[in-house]
């Protein structure tokens, strides 16, 4: 049974569902009572959950984050119905849908999908999500409206240091942040004045690595000695651990083969100290004198 909508018709979704099949609720709708497949988005719902890679893109496809708000996605159930709707033979619609409305956006097909990053609903844990990526089959593309695009694509590029950009904050742009990241970012204002002040060339750089949807941001880059610094606002040895990682990750893009440095709010214990050195990382932490003491071996 083919849907009789025209695009941008607004229809009740219970309406919708009373004519065609489907669930009532959820973003994936497959039909048992037609051979169709519905999906509804709601973009601004959708940033509440992380879903900030969701709308037409710069490829001129929409993309569209599959079903599942706890735990790693899985090609499963509604997920799988989008994958293999052409196979089924069974249509793709996709609906904008708020407030009980859904106004059609036409008829799709399923290119391909990727993995990337969002939060658990309810500010959960960081997991990994499936997008799919749609193309109309009318040709007719919208603009593009995820904020990810307006950040370029380049593989390495400097940013301002004031615009003090997270991955975890491009996946939340909504959630407040930690005391633990004002701790940081408090850290990183107070290192950029001091090395400044020694005159220092300091930026943040964005990292972007080939196929990953979302950027990378380090905390702070010293251009004079070629230093890569992450901040964190704990002395624990999760957060060193996790600092390791970022710093190892980041490093990937930056030639020549940057210095790493872990910036600390205290003197960390020495067995911390020692795990940093043993991955060549210096640690860095204010002083009495309004300067900074740095540990490198």
């Amino acid at each position: 049974m083919s849907i009789k909508l025209e695009i941008g018709d607004v229809i009740k979704r219970t309406k919708l569902h009373e004519r065609y099949g489907g669930r009532r609720q959820g973003g994936i709708s497959p039909s048992k009572q037609s051979a169709n497949v519905f999906v509804f988005t709601d973009q601004s719902r959708g940033v509440l959950h992380g879903y900030v890679y969701d709308g037409w893109r710069q490829d001129g496809l929409y993309h569209y984050t599959g079903e599942g708000q706890h735990g790693d996605q899985r090609m499963a159930q509604g997920n799988r119905a989008i994958r293999d709707h052409g196979d089924e033979g069974r249509g793709l619609h996709v609906f904008d849908s708020s407030a009980g409305l859904a106004t059609y956006m036409g008829e799709f097909e399923y290119v391909d999908h990727y993995l990337a990053d969002a939060p658990e609903t309810g500010e959960g844990p960081i997991r990994s999500v499936i997008v799919f990526r749609l193309r109309p089959l009318n040709g007719e593309t919208g603009l593009t409206t995820s904020r990810l695009d307006d950040l370029g694509q380049k593989r390495l590029q400097e940013v301002p240091i004031e615009q003090h950009l997270t991955e975890r904050m491009m996946i939340e742009p909504r959630r407040e942040p930690y005391e633990a990241e004002r701790r940081e970012q408090q850290l990183v204002r107070e290192l950029m004045a001091w090395l400044v002040a020694a005159g220092h060339d300091i930026c943040r750089l964005q990292l972007r690595p080939k196929g990953e949807p979302a950027a990378l941001f380090c905390d702070l880059f010293d251009r004079t000695t070629n230093t890569l610094v992450e901040a964190k606002g704990s002395v624990s040895r999760p957060a060193f651990r996790m600092a390791i990682g970022q710093l190892a990750d980041y490093a990937r893009f930056v030639n020549p083969p940057p210095q790493k440095m872990i910036l600390v709010p205290q003197a960390p214990r020495p067995d911390l100290l020692q795990l940093a050195a043993s991955q060549t990382i210096a640690v860095t932490w204010p002083d009495s004198e309004q300067g900074f003491t740095s540990a490198t071996d």
